[in-house]
């Protein structure tokens, strides 16, 4: 099933988001974004998403604008943003000092080399972290997109496209399973 098929099986209730997915998934509609950094962002988000007919549709639609190393670099931030989210997301929360002191002792050696260029992965990553809900990793992220010269525009827009394509993974689902 490609992008269009998926948009039209959302529900006459979820109109938005037939909308805003279409938007977002633009150069019009994610501005300072190129059309290959919109589709590695929106595939991180749709694996991170769990839905698998959206992330196989997202998929198809990268293959149109990425390399094989670029999408497996949107595989790569969705994988190691489901682990980090969940340390990080406890070390903020548990309110305790000591534990952001200590090593996590997590490999994440495929950040080193993950496929992509280093801001379309930090993109993918801030992304997926906002999906996961680390506000850590969400900071962070920001923070090295802003150093390698990034302005609020494409980084709002790529959690715009988190927005969306989660939005999108949850309202399918929730009809698949209603019926």
């Amino acid at each position: 099933m490609n992008l269009a098929e998926l948009k039209a099986q959302l529900p006459d209730y979820a109109k938005d988001l037939r909308l805003n997915l279409e938007s977002v998934l633009s150069e019009g509609g994610a501005p300072g974004l190129s059309q290959k950094q919109i589709l590695l962002v929106a595939l991180a988000c749709a694996i991170a998403s769990r839905y698998k007919p959206l992330t196989v549709a997202v998929a198809a639609e990268a293959m149109l604008h990425a390399s094989d190393e670029e999408r497996n670099g949107a595989r790569v931030a969705a994988t190691i943003m489901a682990m980090n989210n969940i340390y990080y997301r406890f070390v903020h929360l548990v309110e305790e000092p000591e534990y952001g002191s200590l090593r996590a002792g997590l490999r994440m050696n495929a950040m080193l080399n993950p496929g992509c260029g280093k801001v379309d992965f930090e993109l993918a990553c801030l992304a997926v972290s906002a999906i996961n809900g680390c506000g850590s990793c969400v900071a962070s992220h920001e923070k090295t997109l802003r150093k390698h010269g990034l302005s609020a525009q494409p980084i709002q827009s790529a959690a715009r496209i988190a927005t969306v394509i989660h939005a999108v993974a949850v309202t399918l689902e929730q009809a698949d399973v209603a019926g």
